[in-house]
């Protein structure tokens, strides 16, 4: 008995030791896996760090976090905002009032809904050619920017192939008359093709945080993936209004200038605007002064209208009406904007 008790305890004893080495065993194991998970996850945070890094210096877009390009410095609405005196919405499509210095949205309504931008293309056209070229350019029209290139009822401002006159005479047509082959004629000008053109004022629209727009040519006429908003038409014409030159244009009651044909003679043309309340065929608002802006009209886009206004204190907005029916339409509703910014201050 002794034997057997003594020799059973000498087991319970190796059996003891075998165990804790075993549990020793496992701990240092468990201890070396939580060490190599935690040296493979701090190479992983590494890594990722490292790629975000390289992302955010190769392909990250830092315009759209430079400060000029938040809401405090622009006028900002993410739903309708509705306003004292503003047009009836049963024909509206899409319109706006911006408070240009107070940064804030009057009126809103449809103002994030695609639309069709016709002529108001030409606000984009000159914001990069203003930002490209020289005003004193010469300019020589190539065939593509004939003025009988285009149908009958497209605007033209009578440029012909061979033609030399000045980018800013272009430019004068262009947002005076609305001249579809001066647009052509600018885009030429200054990326050697229509569609590298296109491609610039793209580009453009990203800078300026125009991202529900869409160019794939330089004066507007019609095109399945040529698109704009009505807030994105403000964020435009708010970058185009910074140009001492563009509001020169905008104001002028005419522009006549002394083209070269290509024989060497001269001729002398002469474009007026195409705003009817310009033109003396809309009556103007009670109250404000409208400073000047750009029409644009299409069969799919409608009749448009951007304009820079004063409220009667001298104050600057942008309002923007798109899509209207008629231009009797068009001009009622841009109007009712207008008188209203005295009812709003």
């Amino acid at each position: 008995m002794r034997c057997t008790d003594k020799r059973s305890r000498k087991y319970r004893a190796a059996i003891k030791r075998r165990n804790r080495a075993v549990r020793r065993m496992f701990f240092v194991f468990t201890a070396l896996c939580i060490a190599a998970a935690g040296i493979a996850y701090t190479k992983y945070q590494a890594k990722e760090k490292y790629l975000v890094a390289e992302y955010e210096s190769s392909g990250y877009d830092k315009a759209f976090h430079r400060e000029e390009l938040y809401s405090a410095d622009l006028c900002v609405a993410a739903d309708n905002v509705d306003m004292k005196g503003a047009p009836a919405t049963d024909t509206l499509k899409s319109a706006a009032l911006f408070d240009v210095e107070g940064k804030t949205v009057d009126f809103a309504y449809n103002i994030h809904e695609r639309m069709y931008p016709a002529s108001l293309t030409k606000l984009m056209t000159a914001l990069v050619a203003l930002d490209s070229a020289d005003l004193s350019d010469t300019v020589t029209v190539s065939a593509n920017a004939d003025a009988g290139k285009f149908a009958a009822d497209e605007q033209v401002c009578g440029i012909k192939a061979g033609d030399e006159l000045t980018l800013g005479d272009l430019l004068y047509g262009l947002l005076l008359y609305s001249g579809n082959d001066n647009a052509v004629a600018i885009a030429e000008h200054i990326s050697g093709s229509e569609k590298a053109f296109a491609e610039k004022m793209n580009e453009k629209a990203q800078e300026i945080m125009a991202t529900k727009s869409h160019f794939v040519n330089s004066n507007g006429l019609h095109n399945e993936d040529h698109y704009t908003t009505a807030y994105d038409m403000y964020l435009i014409f708010n970058e185009c209004i910074k140009n001492e030159k563009f509001l020169e244009m905008i104001q002028a009651k005419s522009y006549k200038t002394d083209v070269k044909n290509a024989d060497g003679t001269t001729r002398q043309i002469v474009w007026e605007p195409t705003n009817y309340y310009a033109l003396g065929e809309a009556p103007l608002p009670k109250s404000g002064e409208i400073v000047g802006g750009k029409t644009g009209t299409t069969l799919k886009a409608g009749n448009c209208l951007v304009l820079l206004d004063r409220s009667d204190a001298g104050k600057p907005y942008i309002s923007i009406v798109m899509g209207a029916g008629t231009k009797d339409v068009l001009y009622q509703d841009m109007t009712a904007l207008i008188e209203g910014i005295s009812d709003n201050e």
